[in-house]
């Protein structure tokens, strides 16, 4: 088991990515009310301070070969005492207080968010990265002002990193009663 302190130092330095493409239930439903999957992959970097990155490709199909979309956080951790799923995991805030980019990978993405009222950005275009952070998103339920934070988790086992898994119903971890109490699949060092 490791501490706070001990995780902190052993996830920087290098890459942490995806063992496999990972499932995810959405928020969004088809009309029958069945939660629809999303599909996705995640590279984090971690660095002194605190300070994260993350990189998350969404992709239309669940072997990741037609990418929608490139969405890259950076921001700092604070790290919020124990979490009760297993011993040596730690509640985790990844805080979007640097930046939120967003670049369209696949024109049927770019179309579909230019058809949202986005204050303040740019028309959305194939391969152009905006910086959502702190602007209203509807695609992506950010509003006006606001930086978004992620009530996850960290825990490390056998050198593999665990966050939280998100919760079956496609609740976000925005706020901390959403916060997951099951583990996502791990990431490995790259």
């Amino acid at each position: 088991m490791m501490t706070a302190e001990q995780i902190k130092k052993f996830i920087q330095g290098g890459e942490w990515k995806n063992i496999a493409p990972e499932v995810r239930p959405s928020i969004i439903k088809n009309a029958a009310g069945d939660i629809q999957p999303f599909y996705l992959t995640r590279v984090f970097k971690y660095t002194p301070n605190d300070v994260f990155e993350c990189t998350v490709i969404n992709y239309a199909d669940p072997i990741a070969k037609i990418p929608l979309v490139k969405i890259n956080i950076k921001g700092h951790l604070v790290w919020q005492g124990e979490h009760p799923i297993a011993e040596g995991a730690f509640k985790v805030d990844y805080v979007a207080d640097i930046a939120y980019e967003v670049t369209p990978l696949h024109p049927g993405f770019a179309d579909a968010v230019n058809k949202a009222a986005s204050a303040g950005l740019n028309p959305w275009q194939l391969n152009v990265t905006q910086d959502v952070k702190g602007k209203a998103f509807p695609a992506f339920g950010l509003s006006e002002g606001d930086i978004y934070i992620d009530y996850d988790l960290i825990y490390i086992y056998n050198d593999m990193l665990f966050n939280g898994s998100k919760n079956v119903d496609g609740r976000p971890f925005d706020k901390q009663e959403n916060r997951p109490t099951n583990l996502q699949l791990p990431l490995v060092r790259g």
